[in-house]
């Protein structure tokens, strides 16, 4: 791609309520975290710009409520998406669980639905010590479907400036391949 070229990518972030979805994009767009977050209705919109392969991408990232009662709004938000960055949180079994149903619905509204779509999964709260899901099954889980996955902590920055980036890389690679580049 021409590295003048400014490409806009929509990348969403899911997963059930409370696995730190909004810390995750805090720290990857500002480089911050705070303990307390309000619950987020519907979904909020934060930007970055990065370069990548030459080319300056424009990050457009939604961050999604997790509440089963928004899930049909929120799934709205899907339409148009380049990328989809699906997290749970390690100490919360139910989180990684409900990760099947996430993914399921995403592809399910993703136009054109295929298989290929990029996705990356975070496992996020390694810091804390009461872990309930295993690395070893979130990365079994991961393969079976060829999905990256990164265990993260937005709270001590771990592996989330990696995780989005390789979502970013494999997005801007999908739309190389067919999908065309919206300039900025």
């Amino acid at each position: 791609m021409n590295p003048r070229k400014k490409v806009d990518l929509k990348l969403i972030i899911i997963g059930a309520l409370g696995v730190g979805k909004t810390s995750l994009l805090h720290q990857y767009v500002h480089k911050t975290f705070y303990e307390d977050y309000q619950t987020t209705l519907g979904a909020s919109i934060l930007s970055k710009i990065i370069i990548l392969d030459d080319t300056t991408l424009k990050l457009q990232i939604w961050d999604t409520g997790g509440q089963e009662r928004f899930r049909s709004m929120v799934s709205t938000f899907y339409k148009g998406s380049d990328g989809c960055v699906l997290a749970f949180d390690v100490t919360d079994l139910e989180s990684f669980e409900a990760l099947e149903t996430w993914r399921g619905d995403v592809l399910a509204k993703t136009i054109p639905m295929e298989q290929s779509y990029p996705m990356v999964v975070l496992g996020n709260k390694i810091d804390l010590a009461d872990r309930q899901v295993p690395q070893e099954v979130a990365q079994g889980w991961c393969k079976e479907k060829d999905i990256p996955y990164f265990e993260v902590s937005a709270k001590n920055d771990i592996n989330v400036v990696q995780a989005f980036e390789m979502l970013a890389s494999r997005a801007l690679s999908r739309r190389g391949n067919g999908a065309t580049a919206q300039a900025c």
